[in-house]
């Protein structure tokens, strides 16, 4: 039996190849950082989600070592069994104090979090109503609620109202939408989302995953950022990314229903607790947020010079300020071979940066997605930029 399934598999992988669509994994050799090490070769890294830069940064390394000395590797259990240390409660109250929220439940990662929320607050009689463009764990978790499910064209208010007016018999509804949206790395329209919500009586959900650590005055994520705090129900978001880039996420908003969420949440109660060196770490990060500004005014710096600099290039990019900067071939045929082709020689180059196509972003979208860090010097950027103008121009992308 396996063996035609195999030979299917098979014709369908060099399908995908010969699309320009086959995802390859490159083995690092080295810390996340600015600058990593890949194929025997040291390159400048510019897709991680290392915000901050402080993936490996030593104060966050000692404190990993410290929980790993106190507390051990792992707990060998779930939350409510003898799963929950000292370590884990004192990172709920710091990410609600940091969040702006009144309790926090941790989860294995942010897609855990979305896989948890939904089935256990909206059943049959209860409506979803999501932007289109939201991160694919949101769309696994909503299918698993019974609720009906509504989709608005992305960021399109006008739709979101008439999904919500088609919704209003629901007993509950909600609206869910991405805080930043990953692949463009622009923001929910939230004060518009927000005042819809409270006009029609829907809850608020938001994945602010690519926000929390750096985005909003004092980087508490999009809420802040657009003047809602308070108005968010509920916050998903992950400690993979600014917060230390290990793992882990949580879901962050109402007293009464973070306590649903760990009676009910099957990733919550099924899998194994957080690792506290990961807990120890978050905390870390946590703290230098509240005494250290500098790596949030570098990323701000960073994101500048990187954007500015390829429009000036005459790249296809979009405006905004946030540190994802996705480079489109959207004008051009055959995109995804491109954006493969283009990565491709860029590393070659020395720049270590993705393209994305279908079905990770949809068809006739294939980018490279650039992700500015607080890590880069700005003669780093500048040799991204001069790898960008060199191969851009051999593949006739800029003139």
């Amino acid at each position: 039996m396996y063996g035609e399934l195999g030979r299917e598999l098979q014709r369908e992988l060099d399908a995908i190849a010969a699309q320009g669509l086959y995802k390859e994994e490159r083995v690092l050799e080295s810390p996340q950082g600015a600058r990593i090490r890949v194929g025997g070769r040291e390159v400048l890294n510019f897709c991680a989600n290392n915000y901050l830069g402080l993936s490996a940064d030593p104060r966050v390394i000692a404190a990993a070592r410290r929980a790993l000395e106190d507390w051990g590797f792992g707990l060998s259990s779930v939350r409510f069994i003898c799963g929950t240390t000292r370590l884990h409660r004192e990172l709920e109250e710091a990410l609600s104090r940091f969040l702006g929220t009144e309790d926090t439940v941790l989860y294995a990662a942010c897609f855990d979090a979305n896989g948890g929320v939904f089935e256990p607050l909206f059943g049959e009689d209860c409506a979803i109503i999501a932007d289109r463009l939201n991160h694919a764990s949101i769309i696994d978790g909503v299918r698993l609620a019974k609720a009906s499910r509504h989709v608005y064209e992305h960021s399109d208010l006008d739709a979101l109202e008439r999904a919500l007016r088609e919704a209003q018999g629901a007993r509950r509804r909600v609206i869910v939408t991405d805080g930043v949206f990953s692949m463009d790395g622009d923001y929910a329209r939230l004060p518009e989302i927000c005042a819809l919500a409270e006009r029609h009586g829907a809850l608020l959900l938001v994945d602010d995953s690519h926000a929390t650590g750096f985005v909003g005055a004092a980087g508490r994520g999009t809420h802040e950022r657009s003047d809602v705090m308070g108005r968010v129900d509920v916050i998903t978001t992950t400690l993979g990314k600014a917060l230390g880039g290990a793992l882990g996420g949580c879901a962050s908003g109402r007293r009464e229903l973070v306590a649903w969420l760990r009676q009910k949440s099957r990733p919550y109660l099924f899998s194994n607790s957080l690792p506290p060196v990961v807990c120890g770490a978050a905390l870390e990060v946590l703290r230098i947020l509240a005494q250290d500004p500098e790596p949030r005014a570098r990323l701000v710096a960073n994101e500048a010079r990187l954007r500015g600099g390829l429009r000036q290039l005459g790249f296809d990019v979009d405006a905004g300020d946030h540190p994802i900067v996705p480079v489109h071939f959207r004008k051009h045929a055959n995109d995804a071979v491109l954006a493969q082709d283009f990565s491709r020689r860029l590393f070659a180059e020395g720049v270590y940066a993705i393209g994305f196509s279908f079905p990770v972003v949809p068809r006739g979208q294939a980018r490279i997605r650039l992700q500015a860090s607080a890590a880069h010097a700005p003669e780093q950027i500048d040799r991204c930029l001069a790898a960008f103008a060199r191969v851009g121009r051999e593949l006739g992308v800029i003139g």
